[in-house]
Order: structure tokens, then sequence, then C-alpha cells
């Protein structure tokens, strides 16, 4: 078997370099696969001819075709000309006033992506800089958890009467993106605010949060796809409103990544960098994803990619089961920060502790800006550095590194980066014979907090009946026939700490041995 290493491979136009030399894989090993890697490519083909390979939902995969059509759409056109309207005033809020903020309410998919290119493209300084630009710039929100936190903290800096609230969901049933919208509109009237003429979605069409701005008379219904999931929706116009709202040039960033779907479609793994990258994972980990993904991109601005390469690769990847049926428990962890951060954090793991995980450095050639230190050096130029030292002291122990280059960080580049790695999930996905778009998990946690939701449910009812109370969980579970204790405990625990009054009654708690006592007591007064 040969002992060689891939060559590096390189896209001239934006200075794209995969760099493979010191991942520990040889060119022996790839060619082994080479059947495998023959049959995951034609299944990859298959994805884009329109097979179905969700069979699960039975829904084709699109996000990979369907960018060049966007770019042409009529859609397109309709999400860049709205926001041309709200910044040069032609569309105002019913009380005739400018739009000043927008929020974007979604979860996982519906938000990660978009927060991903709102930081790499315009940074952490974005809304700061708004009130002093003289372009009528949006400030940019994003509310993705079911945190009374998010939507408090946002309050302390908007005014409601010139916030456009924008509310993302594919299936327009999600709970935690429901219980947000929930909560908005209970404040709009509240205020005696108009939420509909300050509102918009992003959802399939006639799904429940469709109806739900169609009765209401939304300001804007935008409709997405039912063959893109969630994860794979940046490129679509669940990437394009929050895009266009910041300014960003979308269609910029759907050109880069349609240039890196043009050169991922070669069957060649060696000039292919999706490929390469994938069947590196796929040697590195056994097959299996024994070895951790660790992703640290040199660009403060690019902070966020860990965390959107998380969902990306672990929704997608981690199964218990494959096509077939059988029990495989497959996954890939990720995890990361940036650098050169990371060297004064965990990289001291990686270089001496376990051996169990590869590196990928994403590295910016391009400084944002040149800033002169002593020595005739930039900040750019320790920056490099550093990388380039980490690289070798973990290469010298045996480390497996893997180097991605770029000339810099635009709205070309980063629609590359994010077509690139959602290729090489597919492809990886062929490899281990596992559905890469759907979620059963997912589902599976949903319906896990469904029978919650009931228990809180008898819980609150239970409380309203009961005043005059005392006793602890394992109490209240033996009257209302429930054995799950634990989770008892935590919801009384819940409603003792936030004064949750259910009727008249409220309860509390203290600590008795090693045990909650909870009281119910008639609310008067409190």
């Amino acid at each position: 078997m040969t002992t060689q290493h891939p060559a590096p491979l390189i896209f001239e136009d934006h200075g794209f370099t995969l760099d493979m030399t010191r991942s520990g894989v040889v060119t022996g090993t790839i060619d082994a696969l080479a059947d495998k890697i023959s049959t995951a490519h034609h299944e990859m083909a298959a994805i884009e001819s329109g097979t179905i390979k969700n069979p699960d939902e039975h829904r084709q995969v699109t996000h990979f075709t369907d960018r060049v059509p966007y770019l042409e759409s009529a859609l397109f056109k309709d999400v860049n000309q709205f926001f041309e309207d709200i910044r040069a005033g032609a569309i105002r809020t019913p009380d005739d006033a400018c739009f000043e903020s927008v929020v974007f309410n979604g979860i996982g998919g519906s938000a990660l992506g978009p927060q991903l290119v709102h930081m790499a493209l315009n940074g952490p300084h974005w809304n700061e800089a708004a009130l002093v630009r003289a372009d009528g710039g949006l400030r940019i929100y994003f509310l993705d958890n079911t945190d009374a936190a998010g939507i408090t903290d946002m309050l302390d800096v908007v005014d409601l009467k010139t916030l456009l609230s924008v509310t993302i969901s594919k299936s327009g049933s999600t709970q935690e993106t429901l219980n947000n919208l929930s909560a908005l509109e209970r404040l709009y009237n509240q205020q005696g605010i108009t939420f509909g003429g300050r509102a918009a979605a992003i959802t399939m069409a006639d799904s429940r949060l469709d109806r739900h701005a169609r009765d209401q008379g939304w300001l804007k219904r935008w409709n997405m796809a039912e063959s893109i999931g969630g994860r794979t929706s940046v490129t679509s116009v669940v990437g394009h409103v929050p895009a266009a709202a910041a300014g960003i040039d979308f269609g910029a960033l759907l050109a880069g990544a349609v240039s890196m779907d043009q050169w991922t479609r070669n069957a060649d793994v060696y000039a292919n960098p999706a490929y390469l990258l994938a069947v590196t994972w796929y040697i590195l980990g056994n097959a299996r994803g024994d070895r951790n993904m660790v992703i640290i991109p040199y660009s403060d601005r690019l902070i966020l990619l860990s965390r959107y390469l998380q969902q990306l690769v672990m929704e997608s990847l981690g199964k218990r089961l494959d096509r077939t049926g059988a029990t495989v428990h497959q996954g890939l962890n990720v995890f990361g920060n940036k650098g050169g951060t990371d060297a004064h954090a965990f990289v001291q793991q990686l270089n001496d502790g376990r051996d169990d995980f590869f590196v990928t450095f994403i590295e910016l050639l391009r400084d944002h800006e040149q800033i002169p230190l002593d020595n005739d050096m930039t900040m750019g130029d320790y920056l490099h550095n550093f990388l380039q030292g980490l690289t070798n002291a973990l290469h010298s122990q045996g480390r497996r590194v893997i180097t991605i280059s770029l000339n810099k960080l635009d709205a070309a580049s980063l629609g590359m980066l994010i077509a690139l790695y959602e290729r090489a999930v597919a492809f990886y996905a062929e490899l281990i014979n596992v559905n890469a778009f759907h979620q059963p998990g997912v589902q599976a946690y949903k319906l896990a907090a469904d029978e919650t939701n009931a228990l809180s449910g008898v819980l609150r009812d239970f409380i309203a009946d009961n005043a005059g109370f005392v006793g602890t969980a394992s109490d209240v579970a033996a009257i209302i026939n429930n054995t799950r204790v634990s989770e008892i405990d935590g919801i009384l625990s819940k409603f003792a700490e936030n004064d949750r009054v259910f009727r008249k009654n409220t309860v509390r708690r203290d600590k008795d041995g090693d045990q909650w006592h909870y009281h119910i007591d008639e609310s008067v007064g409190r």
C-alpha cells in the first residue's frame, strides 16, 4: 500500500486550498475504498436527479439543485425588493413609521445558518453601527429558543412599534418557535400595537403558520420547499430573508455555493474536496465516527461555524439505524471555537491529551485590515504564524490535521464553505449507508417532551385543587398515580421558583433532609 498523501486541492478563483498532507490518511487507504466511493458517488448523482433520498418522509432532497433556479426566481427578486422598500421607507409600519429593527424567530436550521451568515459578513457590532449609518439599515436580532430571557433581552433595546417580526418554521408547527410567536403577539396586544402589519413568515405553503399569517393579515408570507431540510436551508429563502434584511449580497453567497457544487460533482475523489474530506473522516473514524471533528477557523467572524457544523454534521449523521434497518449507532461529534483563542483553551488537550480527534484549521489569508505592530509584523502575520506553529506542534505529536484556506471572507467564499460541508456530509452518509435527511431522534425528543407537558398539566390541576397539601414529589406521585418522581420534582420546583398561580393556589418548597417538600397555599396577598 502506498504511503503517499493526497495532493492539495486548489480552486484558484477564490484561493480555496484543501491540504490533507498532515491528516494521516494516505492514497493507498483511499484507493482500497474505490468501490464504496463509486457507489456513494452514484447515490449523490441520484440526489440531484430527483430520486426520493429521504424515504422515511418520502421526500426528494433539493438543496443542491435549487440554488441556480432560486437565483433566477421571482421569489429571489421579491425578497430583495421587499427589503429595498423597507430601507427606502416605501414599506412602513401601520403607524406610518419606518421599520428600525427586525427579529428572526426560529430554532435549529432556521436560526443557525442565518446567524452564521450575519456574524461572518457583518460582524458582531452591526446593530451599534446601524445607529450611526445613514443607509436605513435594520438592526438584526434572533430568537432561537423557548427561553424568556431571549425576548426580555431584546425588549430592552427595541421599540415594538418599529420592529418587524419574521417567524421561520418549515413545518409551521415547531413548538419553540410558536411559543415565541405567541409571546410576541401577547406583548403587542397588551400594548395596543397592531402585530399583523409588522409580521412576516417563512414556512411551507398552507402550514399552520402560513394559515395563521394569512388569517391575521400579516405583512408578508414567503413559502419554502418541502424538499429542503432546515439544516440545509441557509441557501434558500430561509437564509435569504435575514441576509437581505442585513444588506448582505445573497446572490454572491449563492454564486459561491454554486461554484463549489460544480466542483464537487466530480467523480474523482482526488479532485473533489467534499469527497476527499468525507473519505478522510470515514478512515480516521474507523467508519464509525471514533474520532471527534474539531473545527477551528482562524477568524473571529467565523466563531459560529462550529455551532453551525454541529447541527449539519451531527443531526445528519447521528443515527441509530442504517437504511437497511440494522442498528449501527453512527455519528460524528463536532466541537470547536476559534484560533488563536483556542491555543489558550482546549488546544492543551489536543496537543497532550487523548488522541481521539482530527482538527480542521480554516484560514483566511487576507486580513480584515492591515494593523502594523513592531518588527515590521502585523496582527495578521502573528495570527498566521500562530496557526502554523500549532499545526507543527500537533503534527509532531502525531495528531491529524486538515487545513482549508481561502483568500478572504466574503459572501462568495462563505457560500463555498457551506456548500463544501453540505456535500461532504451527504457523501459521508452514503459511505455509512444512513439517511442524512431525516431526524428521528429529534422527533423522539418532541414526543417525550409532549408527555412531560401532559404531566405538567396534571400537576397544575393538582395544585389548583389541593390547598394545604404538604409533601414530597413521591407523595404527589402516589396521589396522582404516576411513577415519574424525578420529573414531578422538577416541574414542581419550576412552579415554586416562579411563583406560579393556578386558579387561586401557588406552591412553595423547602428543604427537609435530602428532599424538597412542597407546600400548596392560597395565593391571596402574595
